[in-house]
C-alpha cells in the first residue's frame, strides 16, 4: 500500500486534515490532490459533519505550492489536466456544506494560498508567509488564486502580488484581509483545539445555514439576498434544534445539540 499524503484525526464531527509530505513543504501534487479530492468526497455525504480545519505536516509549511518537479515538464494539455484537477478538488473544499478554517504554520506559497484562499477563513501563525508567485516561474496562478484573491483582498491588492509575485509576512496578510488573525506559532495548536470545542458546540443546522446564507447571498442582489437570510431563518424553527438552543438560553444551561 501507498503511504497516505493525508492524515485525517476526526473530533465529534469536527474532522481535522493534516497534508504530510514535510520533505517536500507539503507542495500539492497530483497524488495529494487524489487523496484530497476522495476525502472530501466522503466529507460531503457526513450529516455529523460539524466543521472542517486543514493544515499542513510541520512547522516550515503550510503547503508551499504546487509540486514544481512535477510540473517542470508537463505539456500545455497536461497542465491543463492538472490545473483542472486542482481545481475541482479545491471546490469541493469551498463547496463544503460546513466551516472550513485553514491553520497556516509556515510558508503558504502559491497552490497553498489557493488552497487557503477556497477555506471560509484562516488563522495563521507569525511564521507564516503568504505569496503568488508564480511569475517568477514564467506562468500564472492556475488554481484559482487570480480570481479567488481579488474577491478577498480587492483586485488592486491581489494585482500587485500576482505581477510582482513578492510574498508578504502574516501582519500584512492580516491587514489585507487575506488572513482572520495571527497568533505565535506556539498557540496555534490551542487555537485549534479551542476551535473545535466552539464549533462542535454550535447548532450544526444553524452554522449550515449560515454559511449557506452567506455565500449564496454573495452572488445575489441585496433584496434576494435578504430574502434568502428570512427563509433560511424561518426554516430553522421546523426542527428541534431551535427549540432546543432557546430552552436552554432561558434556563441558563448548555444547550444540547
Amino acid at each position: 500500500m501507498s503511504e497516505k499524503l493525508i492524515e485525517m484525526v476526526d473530533n465529534a464531527g469536527v474532522v481535522r486534515l493534516t497534508i504530510t509530505r514535510p520533505k517536500a513543504l507539503n507542495a500539492l501534487n497530483s497524488a495529494v490532490l487524489t487523496e484530497l479530492e476522495a476525502l472530501l468526497t466522503e466529507l460531503e455525504k457526513r450529516s455529523d459533519l460539524r466543521a472542517l480545519l486543514i493544515t499542513g505536516a510541520g512547522e516550515k509549511a503550510f503547503v508551499a505550492g504546487a509540486d514544481i518537479t512535477e510540473m517542470r515538464t508537463k505539456t500545455p494539455e497536461e497542465a491543463r489536466a492538472f490545473a483542472s484537477q486542482a481545481l475541482r478538488t479545491i471546490k469541493r473544499l469551498e463547496t463544503l456544506p460546513v466551516p472550513v478554517v485553514a491553520l497556516v504554520n509556515g510558508f503558504c506559497l502559491g497552490g497553498g494560498c489557493e488552497l487557503a484562499l477556497a477555506c471560509d477563513w484562516a488563522v495563521a501563525s507569525d511564521n507564516a508567509i503568504f505569496g503568488q508567485p508564480e511569475v517568477l516561474l514564467g506562468v500564472i496562478p492556475g488554481f484559482g488564486g487570480t480570481q479567488r484573491l481579488p474577491r478577498r483582498v480587492g483586485p488592486a491588492m491581489a494585482l500587485d502580488l500576482v505581477t510582482t509575485g513578492r510574498k508578504i509576512d502574516a501582519q500584512e496578510a492580516l491587514r489585507i484581509g487575506l488572513v482572520n488573525r495571527v497568533m505565535p506559532q506556539a498557540e496555534l495548536e490551542a487555537y485549534a483545539e479551542e476551535l473545535t470545542k466552539q464549533l462542535a458546540g454550535n447548532g450544526p443546522l444553524a452554522v449550515r445555514s449560515a454559511k449557506q446564507a452567506v455565500h449564496d447571498g454573495m452572488d445575489q442582489d441585496l433584496d434576494s439576498a435578504l430574502a434568502l437570510e428570512t427563509s433560511l431563518f424561518a426554516l430553522g424553527f421546523a426542527g428541534s434544534e431551535q427549540k432546543e438552543g432557546m430552552s436552554a438560553f432561558v434556563e441558563k444551561r448548555k444547550p444540547n445539540f
